[in-house]
């Protein structure tokens, strides 16, 4: 039997072959990610070559884009076919984009464990190690020394 990239499938097969919930897949399909042509009997059919999206989609998500950007990136893909090399050459750039900045998120974690995680305190009230009187509260809310603010020399715990 010859595969055609545009063999219908009924929803039960693409959940099973994709690991992705029927309820998940219809949800897809409202975003406008994926689209079904309904059978005779009004039931859900889907493209073989939906299973590549659907594909795209899971691993886009663990990347963490959300579903209005994958929405965007899977515009520029044909939704009858599977990508040709080209097509998929120019959406790796954005992964590799993305991949590099969570790497970059990584290694910076990695380095910040010996010490706290970004003044891990929070900026509470005591913090004898990086945030001595609470100064950096006065730089804004969250881990301020991991989203990159510094302390000012009259700050640093090695001036006391």
């Amino acid at each position: 039997m010859t595969v055609r990239d545009d063999e219908l499938l009924p929803i039960g097969t693409i959940a099973q072959r994709s690991g992705v919930n029927a309820s998940a897949l219809r949800y897809y399909e409202s975003l406008g990610l994926i689209e079904s042509v309904r059978s005779n009997a009004g039931h859900r059919r889907y493209r073989r070559s939906t299973l590549r999206r659907v594909a795209y989609v899971v691993f886009a998500q663990r990347l963490g884009f959300q579903l209005e950007e994958i929405s965007g990136q899977l515009n520029g893909l044909p939704k009858h076919h599977a990508p040709t090399g080209d097509e998929w050459n120019s959406l790796s750039q954005i992964w590799i984009h993305r991949v590099d900045e969570r790497m970059q998120d990584l290694m910076h974690l990695r380095k910040s464990l010996e010490k706290c995680i970004g003044c891990g305190c929070l900026s509470m009230k005591v913090c004898d190690v990086f945030n001595r009187a609470d100064c950096i509260a006065e730089n804004g809310v969250g881990p301020r020394s991991w989203l990159g603010d510094t302390l000012t020399r009259s700050e640093s715990p090695d001036d006391e």
